[in-house]
């Protein structure tokens, strides 16, 4: 899977095609022009590099080939999540957690919100 890790600008052709898909080269590169404000040249070298690197789905569509994503959003989300922890917090969401307390990063209402998401893990660990 890390061998899968995408970079930032992978990650924007990813936001293309979560959007939507199938996606032309030339949709793909207009879409990522608007997002990123690169050039054409940089979303079509980024899309061709994926696509050799085994990072899209391809299928030859009528007149040109379709370019879909090879995984869900929420995948890449959670392995780019489980990386970043890995990387710098040893892997450990606490001490995440724990150093975003500690500078005042989360609201009252985020507050009770986690501590919402977190009893309802409890309860289905718990049975």
């Amino acid at each position: 899977m890390e061998k899968n890790k995408l970079t930032n600008s992978e990650w924007e052709v990813y936001e293309c095609l979560w959007e939507e898909a199938p996606l032309t080269l030339a949709q793909l590169r207009k879409r990522y022009v608007q997002r990123t404000g690169l050039a054409v040249s940089t979303a079509e070298t980024t899309v061709l590099r994926m696509e050799k690197k085994g990072l899209l789905r391809v299928e030859q569509g009528e007149r040109a080939k379709l370019f879909y994503p090879l995984f869900a959003r929420e995948q890449a989300v959670r392995r780019e999540t489980r990386s970043f922890l890995n990387r710098v917090y040893g892997g450990s969401p606490l001490s995440l957690m724990s150093a975003m307390v500690d500078a005042g990063e989360f609201s009252d209402k985020e507050i009770d919100q986690l501590y919402a998401m977190l009893r309802k893990e409890k309860e289905k660990r718990d049975g």
